[in-house]
């Protein structure tokens, strides 16, 4: 993946992530944030190489042995990214329940089309594969349920 100094604000997200324009308290908590990180690393503020460096590493998963990257049908609106959001929530949550650690990153979002280059993203939406409805098996097949009394407790 191209980093900055490599070309890579010729590319843009399909949507906006962070806003046009920081304004407080958030701006001030972002800062933080990174003068934080960056700290941690033994890396200075005035270290552009050695910070470019670091950021690049989103793009090799910071060596995580697994990489997800998640994709939306685009003919899916707002109400969609948050369930898409609940649901890679869930993935985090656990995979850190199974003594994992994740991030959670948005840092491809600008690479959209270079990433549909190199991965099997359909755009074709009247293809017969993706209009298959497969076969869902009932939940206690696959799964089952802790610390509850009764059926009833159960949130499904």
């Amino acid at each position: 993946m191209p980093g900055r100094s490599a070309g890579g604000e010729q590319h843009r997200p399909e949507y906006e992530y962070y806003p046009s324009q920081w304004v407080e308290p958030y701006l001030d908590r972002r800062r933080q944030n990174g003068f934080a990180l960056y700290e941690a690393l033994g890396i200075d503020r005035r270290d552009l190489q050695r910070r470019e460096q670091q950021m690049l590493r989103n793009y090799s998963f910071f060596d995580a042995p697994v990489g997800l990257l998640v994709t939306l049908d685009r003919r899916l609106n707002t109400g969609s990214y948050m369930d898409l959001g609940m649901f890679i929530q869930n993935i985090l949550v656990t995979a850190r329940g199974q003594g994992l650690h994740s991030c959670a990153q948005a840092a491809f979002a600008p690479f959209h089309a270079v990433v549909r280059r190199h991965l099997p993203l359909c755009e074709d939406t009247q293809a017969p594969e993706n209009c298959l409805l497969t076969e869902r098996q009932p939940v206690e097949e696959f799964a089952s349920f802790h610390g509850f009394d009764t059926a009833a407790e159960r949130v499904c």
